[in-house]
């Protein structure tokens, strides 16, 4: 491998005729006065029986092809191998031509791709392209991530394994993982979220698919690691383990939940709460002046009545929902409150609090919250709200030299569907400001953002813009690649590649690593609770019908058509269930087409044996 053509400070063309060249790789030229590294962004290898070709490629410009020739290579009569090198470091001049080239050891490329060291940071896979450093890599580094290939099942680490500097996020916070379906974006953020697991780093995680449970080992890998990953995970699900004690609300944080549970919360809406709800109110003394206050103004007398019965004539009580009454307004804001409020507490959010969640935080848990996704999306705005200034609060007082109150750990918040939850447009989710908050300020505070999604477009772009490191694997729609072309460094032919990247493979295009890096990302030591196949699932639950009604119906084959009615209700009790004379004529006939059965024509009707 050798230099060729024109080179700059910036780009270097290299060619060789044994060896075909893989983006991505890192090659050292041999220049004894700078001997730079350079990264393969663009490959094309030239068959000597397409001569013409050359000169229509977009690759290269003529005084490549001089260059070549040279150095020897004889164009149209062999078969040779081009490659485009972005140089990965400031050189004071260009290469000198005609270089050789050569692949490098680990050592002398280490500092390019290892960050960290690799017990510091977030094992996530393997770079590719360095897969011919296999053989220099030292002990520490060798089958520390493994790969899995569907069909194929677990591989050996081949490659230099890809390791991510958590602590840089300190300076460049927040990741994004984009992807679509069936692309390893689930996969991706399960390895992420192990390698938390291991570091013991609180975490919060939202999960609307109920499949961030980390108990059941992979298949072929060692359970140690899902034993010790279940006793450091906390699953909560919404309105039965945690929600929203409703004494500690303030009037701004229930006009939040009540805003975020549907529809438009309007101004008259806010009035009115404000105006009813005062400091410890319970849910049955904010429900009850609630429904009053209605009463009044649709059943004054009826109301009036019954507010009498309990307190008596002009009493005090009479005298303020009265006054309550008249401020709250025009009954149809009330209704609106009501419909929302009786929405949360019918999912049970009002019925515990958050304490089980800051526990687990405090002992350095990833704490998985599980709900309906737009009851997520309610609870997310009142607890990120809450968690945030419970550690911004205690930040803040730090460093006002003042003593703080009790202490409050960094945390990562987590989300599956992240555009759900900080969805960009006017109208948008109930979570998306305090979520921009978390993206713009939380870093100051310790407070990063982990956000998924299948649908980088949709997702609110304050918040894409801060997500200093973007792990992107298959996209598909023009709009959502758009998007990432705009916010990563990732190339043209990079971003062509996007819609064909195999499953598992992923663009990760960081501030932390300085450069876009393609890598497989490893196997997950865990997988989610094994869901049965919908199809097998078809065949066992709805399928097995016919194997029920053939064990019933063999006791009384053969039988004859018009014998169908003398047996039904013996039938009916082997089945445990009515059924009629066509529900029997059409099961014998389905059993007959599977061959089960066989069907005989009489002069009366059909035999069935």
């Amino acid at each position: 491998m050798q230099v060729v053509g024109v080179t700059t400070q910036q780009y270097i063309y290299v060619a060789s005729r044994q060896r075909k060249f893989r983006i991505g790789e890192i090659l050292v030229i041999d220049d004894p006065e700078l001997e730079p590294r350079g990264e393969v962004v663009e490959t094309k290898s030239f068959n000597r029986f397409l001569p013409l070709t050359m000169e229509r490629s977009p690759l290269i410009d003529p005084a490549v092809w001089e260059g070549l020739e040279q150095v020897g290579f004889r164009l149209g009569e062999e078969t040779f191998h081009l490659a485009k090198l972005r140089v990965l470091s400031d050189i004071p001049y260009p290469v000198a031509v005609g270089s050789s080239v050569h692949l490098p050891s680990f050592a002398e490329v280490y500092d390019l791709l290892l960050p960290c060291p690799v017990d510091a940071g977030l094992v996530l896979g393997v770079t590719l392209g360095t897969e011919d450093m296999q053989g220099t890599l030292p002990d520490e580094l060798k089958n520390v991530a493994p790969l899995y290939k569907k069909g194929e099942g677990i591989l050996p680490q081949r490659g230099v394994p890809f390791v991510f500097d958590h602590r840089a996020m300190q300076e460049y916070p927040h990741i994004g993982i984009f992807g679509g379906s069936g692309s390893g974006k689930s996969f991706g953020m399960r390895v992420i979220l192990e390698e938390l697991l291991e570091k013991q780093i609180p975490t919060l995680v939202f999960d609307p698919h109920y499949e961030m449970s980390f108990s059941t080992p992979f298949e072929g890998m060692d359970g140690g690691k899902a034993k010790k990953y279940k006793g450091r995970t906390e699953i909560l699900t919404v309105g039965k383990d945690t929600g929203v004690s409703f004494e500690d609300l303030t009037s701004q944080d229930l006009a939040s939940l009540l805003a975020a549970a549907g529809g438009n919360f309007t101004e008259g809406m806010d009035n009115a709460l404000k105006a009813i709800h005062q400091g410890k109110d319970s849910f049955v003394s904010f429900s009850g002046k609630l429904d009053q206050c209605i009463g009044l103004a649709e059943k004054e007398e009826e109301t009036l009545s019954e507010i009498r019965k309990h307190y008596g004539e002009n009493s005090a009580y009479e005298k303020k929902i009265i006054n309550l009454a008249r401020q709250a307004g025009h009954p149809s804001s009330l209704r609106g409150i009501r419909w929302r409020l009786y929405r949360l507490h019918r999912e049970g959010i009002f019925q515990k609090d958050i304490s089980p969640i800051t526990n687990a935080l405090y002992r350095r848990r990833l704490t998985v919250i599980r709900g309906p996704i737009w009851l997520l999306a309610v609870f997310s705005a009142y607890l990120v709200r809450k968690l945030y200034g419970m550690r911004r609060s205690y930040q803040d007082a730090i460093q006002r030299g003042e003593i703080p109150g009790e202490k409050f750990p960094p945390f990562i918040i987590v989300t599956d569907e992240a555009h759900n939850f900080a969805r960009r447009g006017e109208f948008s989710s109930p979570a998306r400001s305090v979520f921009r908050e978390v993206a713009q300020e939380g870093r100051k505070y310790g407070v990063f953002l982990i956000l998924a999604t299948q649908r980088p477009a949709l997702l609110d772009d304050t918040i894409t813009a801060q997500l200093n490191t973007k792990i992107i694997f298959r996209t598909v729609r023009a709009s959502d690649i758009k998007v990432i072309q705009e916010e990563t460094d990732i190339s043209g032919e990079e971003g062509g590649r996007l819609p064909y990247l195999p499953s598992g493979t992923a663009f990760i295009s960081s501030a932390v690593v300085g450069r876009t890096v393609s890598v497989r990302i490893r196997c997950a030591r865990t997988q989610a609770p094994r869901t049965l196949n919908p199809f097998t699932e078809l065949e066992k639950d709805y399928g097995g019908v016919d194997e029920e009604f053939y064990k019933a119906i063999a006791d009384f084959l053969p039988l004859h058509i018009g014998q169908i009615t003398l047996h039904l209700p013996e039938l009916e009790n082997s089945l445990n269930r009515s059924v009629t004379v066509d529900e029997v004529q059409e099961s014998l006939e389905e059993l007959v087409i599977a061959g089960r059965l066989e069907k005989i024509e009489g002069p009366f009707g059909p035999t069935y044996k």
